[in-house]
């Protein structure tokens, strides 16, 4: 007798495709933002770069990366912060944020055989769908952290002075947190600054949401195939 059992599982390849389309939209997009960034603040400092009025500032954007150039009546910016580069990085986003989360979480489910988005499935294989979905996010999040926090893993106390050969008066740490990782930092010439820009504590604590879910859905699928084993143990103990 078999002992492998199909069961229901939802069709996610669709979602997973989009998915990987939308990231390489946001990584060509982004690289194409940056590009036009390079040199920018200069160009506006210059006067190479003409705006609405007197300029005020200069600031640098995150995402969609961009230099913006503020004037005294509006402001200028890069091409990433353009309608039209800007709205494909944001909808490439968009479709990739849902995409990813709606796919890794119908991975929760064991949906009846039958639907027209249902198909067959073993336990087994549902196990190592959703490992591998754990692995992938799980490390995304750990190298990311690793990068971002791991002056805080050395020492939380000591986190601003980390990293550098501060002979004499070393930065202050005021205030830490883990998560995001985060540190307020004071220089001996009373300047404050924080450890990381805003974006990465930020994006730190963001990717944490699909290495969760990917989490929940590997600890259903190894509960699930357990207890089947265990069915089939007991099955063939009977029939011996």
């Amino acid at each position: 007798m078999s002992n492998t059992r199909t069961y229901g599982g939802y069709r996610t390849g669709g979602l997973w495709i989009a998915a990987g389309i939308s990231f390489g939209a946001v990584v060509v997009g982004s690289a194409l933002a940056l590009f036009g960034m390079l040199e920018f603040d200069e160009q506006c400092a210059q006067g190479l770069v003409t705006g609405p009025g007197k300029l005020g500032d200069i600031r640098n954007r995150a995402f969609p990366p961009a230099t913006i150039c503020e004037f005294e009546h509006g402001d200028v910016t890069s091409i990433g912060g353009g309608f039209v580069l800007g709205g494909l990085l944001w909808l490439s986003m968009l479709v990739l944020v849902v995409c990813l989360l709606v796919a890794l979480v119908a991975e929760w489910f064991e949906p009846r055989l039958g639907g027209a988005l249902v198909i067959p499935v073993s336990r087994a294989a549902k196990l190592r769908r959703t490992a591998v979905a754990f692995f992938v996010t799980g490390s995304a999040f750990l190298m990311f952290y690793a990068l971002a926090g791991w002056k805080l893993l050395a020492g939380p106390s000591s986190a601003c002075a980390a990293g550098a050969d501060w002979k004499y008066n070393p930065p202050t740490t005021l205030s830490y947190s883990f998560l995001p990782p985060q540190a307020t930092c004071r220089f001996t010439s009373g300047l404050t600054r924080r450890m990381n820009p805003d974006w990465v504590a930020s994006l730190a604590t963001e990717l944490t949401v699909p290495a969760l879910i990917a989490g929940v859905g590997f600890g259903l699928a190894w509960g699930r195939r357990r207890e089947e084993r265990r069915a089939i143990r007991q099955r063939d103990a009977a029939v011996s």
